[in-house]
Parts: structure tokens; C-alpha cells; sequence
């Protein structure tokens, strides 16, 4: 391993060697020279917007693979590498693999960080061995690995400057989220919804490694972090006990709601957002209430950690909607009013646009008409139901009961989005959404729970909606309003985080494999390329030695390609994605491969 990152390779990344006591400050700046691409969102806002454009509508149809590196790793690639100055930063799923590679020079390897960890942590990973990536700050590379430590090392060298562990993989605990550095902290989440896990986000010091705070999704009122009469959803005080109200007994303490997701920042409000995911178990007859607070948006205090307010989106979860996904965070006008916004699209189907400073709920629309377990959400201020999704009999898995397979209900279990990113751009103030249009059958059962063993109690099918053929969808959408403005097909899910640019071009990729380019305006597809594998990661763009690059990772994984990832054929197998996804082996096949393109000289 060389040891030696000499000083040329720095480029624009002066800032390695900044202290933590101004690594915000310098983040900041940072992400907002769009030559790099220095966090997993590329900014705090998680917005994926770029300001390059010599790369545009009218020549991206030119593009070229630049070059190729291979990760040496199977499984499902997820997340997008880092790029400071004239280094790039290169993640892989287990065993977790770090590369720095050279920009400057043939892109050669610099450094490689490979983790010894237990492989036992492999059967307690969910929905494949993924990783989402790494984040900067402080001259340190972060890392989460599979076996949860949190790793930070130093960009320079790839020696590890401190290490602490975050979660247990014995009782179901894994590490597959990107961390985010905020001010002199890392945020990190967890997984292990599926295993019972109290899931939680904690804040350590990114200077030592030292846990500052640790916030869990249900509890007492001092685990969860929350005020009773300052923490506020929907514009009321939540009040003493709101979490343990919702639980029977101590089931609260198995009750999952992991964040495993994206987190996003707004340092002019000190305020950190992410989302939590499902309840254990999956039967919802087996845990009465609402379950708080799993599936809420948490806005919550950087420095200390306390909830400033909470919005659940599914109270007492019964498709497995997990409320993961990214916060992305925009200034616009609303009925002629600037509003400091947060916009989320929801594995339940729902997208929501809501005021960042005090949580009130603006818009929630279907971004997929063919959304059927809710009639819509509750928007009368008025109303004892305020802010509830309305409940379809038909799509109810808790009033059919136990042992009994709902049919047809819209969207599965892995929504009408996952984890994978989407992307708005100022320009044309519309957000690019990577969609599923997946249906499922899903029948609860009654689980006991043991440590370290699932804990999921549902048997699933998936499959088109009845009488369509294609699984996924990339949209365009207009948050404000909350309608579709333009939308292309997809024979499968879309899976990739979306990229869109200051060249009025957006980009995203396929399951078979293919890089897309579309027209940010109408959606007109400009340019495709198809790469070794199925594409699970999130498009990235820099600019090195004045020429704009793209790139992406690809290694067909994630709980869509699950089947394909991990050898499996039974229909029901992957939490049911084996079956809905069965006829992707014939597009592609496993790998995992950094794809860069460019513009021809």
C-alpha cells in the first residue's frame, strides 16, 4: 500500500487538512465548486444537481467511456464514489473495499483499505451486501461497514485514524447507509428492521471517534431525543410518552424503525433531516397502534440531537413502506410565498412537500397513479385525522388478518421508491424521481422473536400492475403542485440514483445495465450506453484538468436484483423480490464496475 499522496494529487482539496472545528465551513465551500463531489448527495440539500455543463441536450448523445475500473467485487453496488481535487474516493459492497485513485496519473490506485470482517455478518444483511458510500471531512475518508464499525481514514494514506463500533450484527445490527459529516460530527444510522432491531441515528466526534449523541426511533422520551412540549408534529406539541403510547408493553424495544437511508442538512437552520423505516414485525395484527416513530421524517437538532418536529407518513405500517428515503431541500415559492421546503418521495406511493422550519405538511400526491392501499392523505387542518393517510379495506393486510394472502395491493414492499436518490434542479425547478411500478400479494403471519434471527412474518409476491408489462418509471415532478410532468417507461425497476444538471440533461440508469440520458425539460432520452452490469448506483459528474466527466457504478444487486445477487430462485425468497425480478438474468449478469464517460476530444 503506498503510503505517500504527494502534493500535486491535492488539486482543489486543500482543505485535507483543515480542522474539525471548521470542516462545516469548509464542506460547505467545498460542495459548492462543482468541479467535485465531496458528499453522497453531492451537497447538504440532497439535491444531485451540478452546475457543469459542457456537457449538454446538444452533444451528450456524443458521450464515450473515458475509462473503466473494476472493484474486484460482486454482489450490488450502491451509492457513487467521492471526488476531492484529482482523487477519486471508490467504495464497494462487503467486504467494503476503499480505493483512492489518481486522476492526475493514468488513475492509478493510490491506496486500498480492504476490512477484515466476520462473514457472518452476511445472512443478517437484508436486502444484499450493499453499501451506500463514504463522506469526507477533516482529512478523513468515512466509512460504515457492514459489521457497523465506523471507520475513518486518512485520505491521504488509507490508514485508519479511528474506528468505533455502531451497532451489534449478532442481534441483526449492519452498516450499509453513507454516513454524513455535519459540522465536527458524523451522522450514521442503522439497519436491522428486518431483525427486531430499536434502530437509531448517532452523532460522533469526527475529530476522535467519541459518541456525542444517540437518537432511537421509539422509546421514552430521553432515548428518542424529543421535548414533549417543544418536538412538534403537525404544529402541536407531541406531548410526554408519544412514542410509548403507540406500543403494547415493551415491544417498543423490537421495534425497528431503522435509518438506513439518506440523511440531508440546512446549516442556516442547525437542522438535520432523514427518515425512519419500518415496524417490526411485518404482521401488523402482532403490534397494535401507531408504532411511533417508525415511518416519520425526524427534524432534529444537529449539535444536541433533540427532535425539533416529526411527521409520520404510514402510522401502523402494514405493507413494509419504510420512510427512508432522501430529504431533498429547496427555497421556492409556494401560492407566491418563499418557503424553505423539504420534499420527500415515500415508499408508500406519497410524495410530500413540507416546510423545513416547522413541519407543515404543504402537498401529499401519488407520484404513481396506480397507488391503491390509500385514497390520499388527510389535509383538513381541522380534522381528527390530520395528516393520515386514508386506509383502503381492500389493501388492508391488518383488517384481512393472519394468514390470509391481500391481493394486488400497490405499490410492494419496495414502494413506488427505494432507497435510490432522486435529484431537482433549479433550473427547471422539477424533481427526477427513479420509480418502481411494482404491485404485490402479501400475507402476514405470526413470528416469535429471537435475537439475530428474522423477524419478518410476511410472505410476498410481486409483479407488474394488472394489465402492464414494465416495473419502473423515471418521472419529472413538480413539487409544488404535486403532478407528474412528464414520465418514461422502464421494463424495470429504476434503480439508480438520479443525476441532473446545469445542461439541462438528466441522467440515470437501468437494471440491465444501461446509462440513460434524458432532456430535464421534456424527457426525451438523448443518449444510452449500456455498461458490464445491472445499475444500482447513483450517477456522479466532475470536472478534472478542464474536461467534465460521468460516472457511475454498476454490479447488479440491491433487494431488486437480490435474486441474481445471491443465487436465489424461489419466487418468494428476497422478501419477494425473487419472482418479480426473475426474467433480469436474461439482461444481465453480476459484476461490479466504475463506468466513466466523457465528451470525445
Amino acid at each position: 500500500m503506498r503510503k505517500v499522496l504527494l502534493a500535486t494529487y491535492l488539486g482543489s482539496a486543500a482543505a485535507l487538512a483543515v480542522g474539525s472545528a471548521s470542516a462545516n465551513d469548509e464542506l460547505i465551500k467545498m460542495s459548492q465548486n462543482p468541479k467535485d463531489w465531496v458528499m453522497p448527495a453531492g451537497d447538504y440539500a440532497n439535491t444531485r444537481y451540478s452546475k457543469l455543463n459542457q456537457i449538454n441536450a446538444q452533444n451528450v448523445g456524443k458521450l464515450q467511456v473515458a475509462w473503466t475500473f473494476s472493484t474486484g467485487v460482486l454482489r450490488g453496488h450502491e451509492g457513487g464514489p467521492l471526488i476531492i481535487g484529482n482523487v477519486m474516493y471508490v467504495h464497494t459492497p462487503f467486504p467494503n473495499k476503499v480505493y483512492a485513485i489518481d486522476l492526475s496519473n493514468e488513475n492509478k490506485i493510490i491506496w486500498k483499505y480492504e476490512p477484515k470482517q466476520d462473514p457472518n455478518v452476511i445472512p443478517v444483511m437484508c436486502c444484499d451486501t450493499v453499501n451506500r458510500g463514504l463522506s469526507y471531512g477533516d482529512g478523513k475518508i468515512i466509512l460504515h461497514q457492514a459489521d457497523t464499525n465506523l471507520v475513518a481514514l486518512d485520505a491521504k494514506t488509507g490508514q485508519v485514524a479511528w474506528s468505533v463500533t455502531n451497532g451489534n450484527p449478532a442481534k441483526g445490527e449492519t452498516g450499509t447507509s453513507a454516513p454524513l459529516v455535519v459540522k465536527d460530527k458524523v451522522l450514521v444510522g442503522i439497519s436491522g428492521g428486518e431483525f427486531g432491531v430499536q434502530c437509531h441515528v448517532t452523532a460522533y466526534d469526527l475529530k476522535s471517534g467519541k459518541q456525542v449523541w444517540r437518537a432511537y426511533s421509539e422509546g421514552p422520551d430521553d432515548q428518542i431525543k424529543f421535548d414533549p412540549a417543544k418536538t412538534m408534529s403537525l404544529g402541536k406539541p407531541v406531548g410526554a410518552d408519544s412514542s410509548l403510547k403507540t406500543w403494547q408493553g415493551d415491544q417498543w424495544k423490537i421495534g425497528g424503525g431503522c435509518t438506513w437511508g439518506w440523511m440531508s442538512f440546512d446549516p442556516a437552520l442547525n437542522t438535520v433531516y432523514y427518515g425512519s423505516g419500518n415496524p417490526s414485525t411485518w404482521n401488523p395484527k402482532q403490534r397494535p397502534g401507531d408504532n411511533k416513530w417508525s415511518m416519520t421524517i425526524f427534524a432534529r437538532d444537529a449539535d444536541t440531537g433533540t427532535a425539533k418536529w416529526v411527521y409520520q407518513m404510514t402510522p401502523h405500517d402494514e405493507w413494509d413502506y419504510d420512510g427512508v428515503n432522501e430529504m431533498i431541500l429547496t427555497d421556492q415559492q409556494i401560492n407566491g410565498q418563499p418557503r424553505k421546503l423539504l420534499t420527500h418521495f415515500d415508499r408508500n406511493g406519497l410524495a410530500y412537500t413540507m416546510d423545513r422550519e416547522n413541519g407543515e405538511l404543504l402537498v401529499a400526491e401519488k407520484y404513481d397513479p396506480k397507488v391503491n392501499w390509500t385514497s390520499g392523505v388527510d389535509m383538513n387542518k381541522s380534522s381528527p385525522t390530520y395528516g393520515r393517510p386514508k386506509v383502503l379495506d381492500a389493501a388492508s393486510t391488518d383488517k384481512a388478518g393472519e394468514d390470509v394472502n391481500v391481493k394486488g395491493i400497490c405499490p410492494a414492499a419496495l414502494g413506488t421508491k427505494d432507497e435510490q436518490p432522486a435529484a431537482y434542479s433549479p433550473d427547471t425547478q422539477l424533481f427526477y424521481v427513479p420509480t418502481n411500478h411494482v404491485c404485490m400479494d402479501y400475507e402476514p403471519f405470526k413470528v416469535s422473536y429471537t435475537a439475530g434471527q428474522p423477524y419478518v412474518g410476511a410472505t410476498l409476491s410481486m409483479y407488474p400492475p394488472q394489465g402492464e408489462s414494465h416495473m419502473g418509471n423515471f418521472i419529472a415532478w413538480d413539487g409544488k403542485t404535486g403532478k407528474i410532468v412528464w414520465s418514461n417507461k422502464e421494463q424495470f425497476s429504476v434503480w439508480s440514483g438520479a443525476l441532473a444538471t446545469a445542461g439541462g440533461v438528466v441522467f440515470y440508469g437501468t437494471l440491465e445495465g444501461y446509462l440513460k440520458a434524458v432532456d430535464a425539460k421534456s424527457g426525451k432520452e438523448l443518449y444510452k450506453f449500456k455498461t458490464p452490469s445491472g445499475i444500482i448506483g447513483n450517477v456522479t459528474t466532475y470536472e478534472n484538468n478542464g474536461k467534465q466527466y460521468v460516472a457511475v457504478l454498476s454490479g447488479v444487486g440491491g433487494w431488486a436484483g437480490i435474486g441474481l445477487a445471491a443465487g436465489l430462485t424461489d419466487p418468494t425468497a428476497g422478501l419477494g423480490a425473487v419472482g418479480g425480478y426473475a426474467a433480469l438474468s436474461n439482461y444481465t449478469a453480476l459484476g461490479g464496475t466504475l463506468t466513466v464517460f466523457s465528451l470525445p476530444n
